[in-house]
């Protein structure tokens, strides 16, 4: 299987499913370290008159790190794979090499990390991030189920500049 650049109007996926049922990898790092963390949070769309990406990561995980060190990070959906997305989502790169555990394969496009085993990837770039805020809840209860421990997610926007189709 090889990875082929695709226009984005050709681009034929459901983003709920694609993001909230099957989940999607945010990776991010250079040639010496990469991580990856699991999400079923996200979103396509076009704001500014772009075309982009909304992902949102907890101040704690270590890959905020790595996606922070960078100007680009991916996102990479699967057919399958859910015991091994499982297992990035849960388990702390600072902890383990849980990318090697899983048996995935990185591989760069761009000069960003993604996997051998994805199906699709966006490579995108960061133009925007803020922190939710609690007192921007219209319904409080949102707050109260999602953030018990008040670890508002840091929200991305990143414009897609590629997309890559592994045939």
């Amino acid at each position: 299987m090889a990875f082929q650049k695709i226009n984005i109007q050709d681009l034929d996926m459901n983003p709920l499913t694609a993001i909230g049922k099957d989940w999607m990898l945010i990776t991010a790092g250079n040639q010496q370290k990469i991580n990856t963390m699991t999400a079923s949070w996200g979103g396509i769309g076009v704001l500014w008159n772009e075309n982009v990406v909304t992902a949102y990561i907890r101040p704690q995980r270590y890959t905020k790190e790595f996606v922070d060190q960078e100007s680009c990070f991916s996102l990479s959906f699967f057919d399958g794979y859910k015991k091994e997305l499982s297992i990035l989502g849960t388990v702390s790169g600072r902890d383990t090499d849980k990318i090697t555990d899983v048996h995935f394969h990185p591989t760069f496009l761009e000069g960003v990390p993604t996997f051998e085993e994805a199906k699709l990837v966006f490579i995108v770039e960061k133009i925007y991030e803020d922190t939710i805020k609690p007192e921007c809840f219209l319904d409080q209860t949102l707050d109260e189920k999602c953030y018990p421990e008040h670890d508002y997610h840091i929200m991305y926007i990143a414009k897609i500049k590629s997309i890559y189709q592994n045939i």
